[in-house]
Formats: C-alpha cells, sequence, structure tokens
C-alpha cells in the first residue's frame, strides 16, 4: 500500500507538472508557427509510440506519447520533431503551394519568431501564475530581519543579533529573507560583507560563513551558511495586489529568478561551484513528489512556475538542437544575408546532440548519487 501512494505521490505530479510545461513550450511554438502561416503536422507530448491522438482541421496530428519524458512540435519538411534538419524526400516532393506552409523555405526573420516562441511561452507562463497568485492571495514574503541566531554559528560569531534588519550582502540589496537564502548559497568564497540596520542604525559586518548540518529533502548535508533564521509567520505580507502591481511584481520575480539562475550556472562554468546541484529528470520529480506530498497546491503551482522559467532559459542556452542553437544559426543568416551550409548545421547538431546526451547523464548521475545519499546512507 506505501508503494502505491509513494508511486502516486511521486509519479503522478511529476507527469501532471511535466506535461503541463511541455504542453506550455510546444504551444509557444505551434501557435507563432501557426500565426506565421506554417504547417504543424506533429503536436506530440511524449516520445514513441502514440498512445491516443486526433487530426484537427488544419492537418496537425496532435498526440500523446508512451514516454511522457518531453515533446515535440513537428514543421513540414522537418526530418524529426526537433527541427533538426529537412526532410529532403519529403522537401522534394513538396508542391509550389505547400513550399509556402514548409518550415525550411520561410525567411529567417519568421524562423527566428517561430523558435522564441517555445521559451517566450514558458516565461509568460511564469509570470501569468506568480500575476494570478499575487491577485488572489497576495504576495508572500519574509521581511530580511534576524528572528534567531544559530549558536556558534557564523553570524553569532560575527555580534549579528535578534531583530537586524539585513539590507545589504556582498553588494546585492536584500529585499525579503529569501534573498538572504539566495546571495549566501551563491557565494563561493566563504566570506559575506553584510549590512544592516539595527536600531535605526547601520552597521557593517565582515562575516566568515561556518558549515552547518542542513536537511534537503530528507538528505542530511553540510553547506556554509549565515546561521540565521528568520521571523514568524505573523510576519508574512499577504496584501492583495492590484492587476498591474501585480504583473509589475510577477515580472520582477520572474527576472530575478533567472537573474539568479545564471549566476549559478557561471560559477558552476568558471569552476566556482561544484556541480553536484546539477539535477535532471529524477531530482525534478522527487522535488515534484515531495511538494505534493508535504505542501500544498499553491507551492505545487508555484514550483511549476519556477520550474517553467528553468524550462525556457535552458532552451536559450546556444546549444545546436535547443532552441538557443537555431537562434544562432537564423541570427547568423539574417546578419550573412545567407544560408548556413546543411552540411555544417548537420555537424552543428550531431555535436549539440552528443552534448546534451552527456549533459542529461551527468546530471542524472548527481540524481542517483543524491538519492542514494537520501534513502541508504
Amino acid at each position: 500500500m506505501n508503494g502505491i501512494v509513494n508511486a502516486f505521490y511521486y509519479v503522478v505530479p511529476f507527469i501532471v507538472l511535466l506535461g503541463v510545461l511541455v504542453f506550455v513550450h510546444e504551444f509557444g511554438h505551434f501557435i507563432i508557427a501557426r500565426l506565421c502561416g506554417v504547417k504543424v503536422t506533429d503536436f506530440a507530448i511524449g516520445f514513441g509510440k502514440q498512445l491516443c491522438g486526433f487530426t484537427d482541421k488544419h492537418g496537425t496530428n496532435w498526440k500523446i506519447c508512451a514516454i511522457p519524458l518531453g515533446g515535440y512540435c513537428q514543421f513540414l519538411g522537418d526530418s524529426n520533431g526537433a527541427s533538426a534538419g529537412e526532410n529532403d524526400e519529403v522537401i522534394s516532393s513538396l508542391t509550389e503551394e505547400e513550399k509556402k506552409e514548409a518550415f525550411a523555405f520561410q525567411n529567417p526573420w519568421k524562423k527566428l519568431a517561430i523558435v522564441l516562441g517555445g521559451p517566450g511561452f514558458n516565461y509568460l507562463f511564469a509570470i501569468l501564475v506568480f500575476a494570478l497568485m499575487f491577485i488572489t492571495l497576495g504576495k508572500f514574503t519574509f521581511p530580511p530581519v534576524v528572528g534567531d541566531v544559530i549558536p556558534e554559528g557564523a553570524a553569532y560569531e560575527a555580534g549579528i543579533k535578534t531583530g537586524d534588519r539585513i539590507t545589504e550582502i556582498n553588494g546585492k540589496k536584500i529585499k525579503t529573507f529569501s534573498d538572504i537564502s539566495t546571495e549566501i548559497a551563491l557565494i563561493t568564497d566563504g566570506k559575506a560583507n553584510i549590512k544592516l540596520i539595527r536600531n535605526e542604525e547601520n552597521l557593517e559586518f565582515s562575516v566568515n560563513l561556518k558549515p552547518l548540518e542542513v536537511e534537503e529533502n530528507g538528505t542530511k548535508t553540510q553547506r556554509p551558511m549565515l546561521g540565521i533564521k528568520s521571523q514568524s509567520s505573523i510576519e508574512l505580507d499577504n496584501e492583495k495586489l492590484s492587476v498591474p502591481q501585480a504583473f509589475v511584481e510577477a515580472t520582477s520575480e520572474t527576472w530575478r529568478i533567472t537573474v539568479g539562475t545564471l549566476r549559478g550556472v557561471k560559477q558552476m562554468i568558471v569552476g566556482d561551484r561544484g556541480t553536484e546541484d546539477l539535477g535532471g529528470i529524477l531530482r525534478i520529480a522527487e522535488m515534484s513528489g515531495d511538494i505534493s506530498k508535504k505542501s500544498g497546491l499553491v507551492d505545487f503551482i508555484a514550483f511549476m512556475a519556477l520550474l517553467s522559467i528553468n524550462l525556457g532559459l535552458i532552451n536559450l542556452f546556444p546549444i545546436p538542437v535547443l532552441d538557443g542553437g537555431h537562434v544562432v544559426i537564423f541570427l547568423v543568416e539574417i546578419i550573412t544575408r545567407r544560408e548556413i551550409n546543411p552540411k555544417v548545421k548537420e555537424f552543428l547538431f550531431k555535436c549539440g546532440f552528443a552534448l546534451l546526451i552527456a549533459l542529461m547523464l551527468f546530471a542524472t548521475w548527481n540524481d542517483i548519487v543524491h538519492l542514494f545519499k537520501r534513502w541508504f546512507v
């Protein structure tokens, strides 16, 4: 019985989560393609064998496939769902009228718009979710005020006290308590220059972070931390926002998450940060299951919006096969006013596919190690 319950909490939410995000992403490609006059032959949620589906009046086959780990939007003339090349046999058989609807025969500007549609809709979805939350539930924020100082922690040794309001960490403005966690997590040299307000007096502290044992999704680990806790939930600001305010705040929150993610990726690339936090499908399944099991629907929807931002951002990375790789190619074609040699494109897509597979394998290995530590150590 426990196995069935766990399967429900971890498998079902994961499939729902991934299904919604994939649909949003691919629908972005689909709707922009339709607006540009490009025919979409297949709109798939998942890969592999088709389980169910239907064909609409425009000739698009909408289908759900057996492997729920992604999806694709295939255009007329494409050799595959990734739009990684044209099918020469199909292209040669197209009539002049059909060529007007084929992706391969569109100008680079239209191709660029279609490719950007997917990530764009991921970002739009996140902004809409955040905005609706702010309108209906209010903007829930903990003020960056120290509610408790952990004895023998970094903040305790530096002289930070309960009631101090942190305003800046290493030059970055702090507006909410979550900002503190974000900035501390991005520090790689163990040193934090902290500005705060105590009894209307501005003070500055140089803090040497100390490793503390924390529990993350059931796993105990050591992380350099400041050693403070937030105030009680009574301090939550749950005042509902107007529609304009909500969209401004939602856009700002989406931008903040994007910038924080990019900073973390940069630190991994230059070697200032370890890659153990790089997770994949298994990590997403674990997190979605934990949230559905321990938290409520609002937390699950907020997590979905966060992942939508990450999905949109990752797809914009300039790796061939991903949308970002296509963007680079189309921009080059726009600037040079000539199409890149098909053989060069094919080589780039093969390299991009190999890199993507390597990243997926590495992330999956990290997930396996993480799960092993969680369940067996």
